[in-house]
């Protein structure tokens, strides 16, 4: 499967809310941005405690807009980030960047640009 195809795969699957799904991408030691903190989440099921906290304060849904590789061999994607609060209200609408490096055809590090 191309990079492309995982990745968008993948955003389904997160705004989908199937985490099992997403984390099938995932090396097993990925380094995950957590976006609300800052810093990073390590682990698999780091960052299903991660979602699952998430999705219990806020309902994201991120959607892929553009997809390139920067000088690194990195993938870098725009993303649409609509954040609303559990009753439905707009906390945020803008465009970020998520950088992904990958190992060996799964997603090992994920940053979040232009927050």
């Amino acid at each position: 499967m191309k990079t492309q195809d995982l990745l968008t795969e993948a955003y389904t699957a997160f705004n989908n809310r199937d985490i099992d799904a997403v984390l099938t991408v995932m090396h097993p030691d990925v380094q995950w941005a957590n976006g609300m903190e800052g810093g990073h989440i390590h682990g698999r099921e780091a960052v299903r405690d991660y979602w699952i906290r998430q999705w219990n304060s806020i309902d994201p849904q991120v959607n892929p807009q553009g997809f390139r590789s920067d000088e690194n061999g990195q993938i870098v994607v725009d993303v649409h980030q609509v954040v609303r609060n559990l009753d439905g209200n707009l906390l945020l609408d803008q465009i970020v960047q998520h950088v992904y490096t990958f190992e060996d055809g799964l997603i090992q590090r994920m940053d979040i640009t232009g927050l």
